[in-house]
C-alpha cells in the first residue's frame, strides 16, 4: 500500500472514530454539560444516623459544636444539658428544678459556645442565663427582668454573650463574668439573635414581621420583611444566623422561606 493511501485509510478511520465518540459523548452526557440543565437532590441528602437521648421525652431542642470537640444539646422537657462525641456516646448534666416555672423545670433552650471555652445556654422558664463548663459545672445566673422567656443566644463581637428576651422585648447582654444588661427594643417578641459582619448584633422579631439591629452600645433599629406572607401575622421570622456572604439568613415559619438580608 502506497502512503497516499495508507493517509486516506487513517483518515477514514479517524473520522469514523470521532463521530462514534461524539454520538456516545451526546447519550451519556452529564447533567453539568450543557448549560441550563436541571438537577434536583431529594431531602434529606446523605445518610442520616440516629442517637437516642437516654431519657424518653427529654425533647432536644438545639446543638452547637463545642470547644472540647462534642456536640452540646439542650433538653427542654428533660431539663438538662447533653454533650454527645461525634461517635454518638451521650452523657447529660441535669440543673436544678428551684425556682423555675415549669413543672419539667427550667426549660434550657438555645446553646452556643462562649469565647471563655464554655458552654452558655438560655433557661426559658427560669428567666435564667446558664453556663456549663466541658466537664459539666454549671452555673446560673438569673436575668433582672422577670418572666422575660429567652429564647436566642449568641456570641456578639465585644466579647460578650448575647440573647433575646422573648416575651417583654429585651435584647440582653451578659459578660463571660455574668454582670447582664437589658435593652429595650420592641414588644414584637425578639426570638433568634446572631452576631452580624458589620459588628452589629442582628435578631428577628417574631411578631413584628420584621429583622432588628442593635449595636454593642444599645442602639437599636428595625428593617421590615416585604411581604406578610399571606398571614395576617405575618411572615413570623425565627432563626437567623450570619452567612459566608457577609448577609444575614433567616427563616419565616409562617412563610415556608429564607430571607436574606445585607448589613450595609
Amino acid at each position: 500500500m502506497n502512503h497516499s493511501r495508507w493517509r486516506s485509510h487513517l483518515t477514514a478511520l479517524l473520522t469514523a472514530l470521532i463521530a462514534c465518540v461524539g454520538l456516545l459523548s451526546l447519550s451519556s452526557a452529564p447533567a453539568w454539560a450543557k448549560a441550563g440543565t436541571i438537577t434536583e437532590f431529594p431531602t434529606p441528602a446523605g445518610s442520616v444516623t440516629g442517637f437516642p437521648v437516654p431519657q424518653a421525652l427529654g425533647e432536644p431542642q438545639f446543638i452547637t459544636a463545642g470547644p472540647d470537640g462534642n456536640l452540646w444539646f439542650t433538653e427542654r422537657d428533660g431539663n438538662k444539658i447533653g454533650r454527645i462525641t461525634p461517635s454518638g456516646a451521650i452523657i447529660e448534666f441535669p440543673l436544678p428544678k428551684k425556682d423555675c416555672r415549669s413543672t419539667n423545670g427550667c426549660q434550657p433552650q438555645e446553646i452556643t459556645a462562649g469565647p471563655d471555652g464554655n458552654l452558655w445556654f438560655t433557661e426559658r422558664a427560669g428567666n435564667q442565663i446558664g453556663r456549663i463548663t466541658t466537664s459539666g459545672s454549671l452555673t446560673e445566673f438569673p436575668i433582672p427582668t422577670q418572666s422575660s422567656l429567652p429564647e436566642g443566644i449568641t456570641v456578639g463581637p465585644d466579647g460578650n454573650l448575647w440573647f433575646a428576651e422573648f416575651n417583654i422585648g429585651n435584647i440582653g447582654r451578659i459578660t463571660t463574668a455574668g454582670l447582664v444588661t437589658e435593652f429595650h427594643v420592641s414588644t414584637s417578641g425578639p426570638w433568634g439573635i446572631t452576631a452580624g459582619s458589620d459588628g452589629n448584633l442582628w435578631f428577628t422579631l417574631s411578631f413584628g414581621n420584621s429583622i432588628g439591629r442593635i449595636t454593642t452600645g444599645g442602639s437599636f433599629a428595625s428593617f421590615p420583611l416585604p411581604t406578610r406572607c399571606g398571614n395576617k401575622f405575618g411572615c413570623k421570622p425565627l432563626g437567623i444566623t450570619a452567612g459566608p456572604d457577609g448577609n444575614l439568613w433567616f427563616t419565616e415559619f409562617n412563610g415556608d422561606k429564607i430571607g436574606r438580608i445585607t448589613t450595609q
